[in-house]
């Protein structure tokens, strides 16, 4: 059997030139629209990758701020003032300057105690709270002893006490 020759025909042979021309503009149409898209792609990916890198210089930046900013609390969480209140003064009926004596004795004894951070003055509350309760004092001709009622450690240093009397 014999094929038949077409390729001498020339409606033929226009139809398949067609054919190869139609393939070729397609094969570059194809190539234009992929290479467009492509290039979309790689400018998203682009902007992404600087969205990403600003965002990581962000966050490094608050990192740093943050270490800062805590670096900076942790010497501001320091005793910056102490305050003394004599719980039972109206019991014994101390007239104002004596409760002010009183409170004032032990203000100065632990105004040592001022700009240390709050930890060391929590680990050496038991010191504080001998060196309260071993000062003695002599009112109206009667010998009293003070006693710690509540010890409240923050950036103020609270201390309340209590006259005892001694036997």
């Amino acid at each position: 059997m014999r094929i038949p020759p077409y390729y001498q025909s020339p409606s033929w042979q226009r139809f398949f030139a067609g054919v190869a021309i139609g393939a070729l503009i397609s094969w570059f149409v194809f190539l234009y629209i992929f290479g467009v898209l492509q290039e979309k792609q790689v400018r998203h990916v682009n902007e992404l990758n600087e969205q990403i890198a600003d965002l990581q210089k962000e966050i490094r930046i608050w990192q740093e701020d943050y270490i800062h900013y805590n670096k900076e609390m942790k010497k501001k969480l320091t005793v910056q003032d102490i305050t003394v209140h004599l719980a039972n003064a109206e019991q014994y009926k101390f007239d104002s300057y004596t409760t002010f004596r009183i409170e004032d004795s032990v203000k100065e004894d632990l105004s040592h105690l001022i700009t240390k951070d709050i930890e060391t003055v929590y680990n050496s509350r038991e010191l504080i709270k001998r060196a309260v309760e071993n000062k003695t004092f002599s009112i109206h001709e009667k010998q009293y002893r003070l006693q710690l009622h509540t010890l409240t450690i923050f950036t103020v240093l609270a201390v309340e006490v209590k006259v005892t009397p001694l036997p």
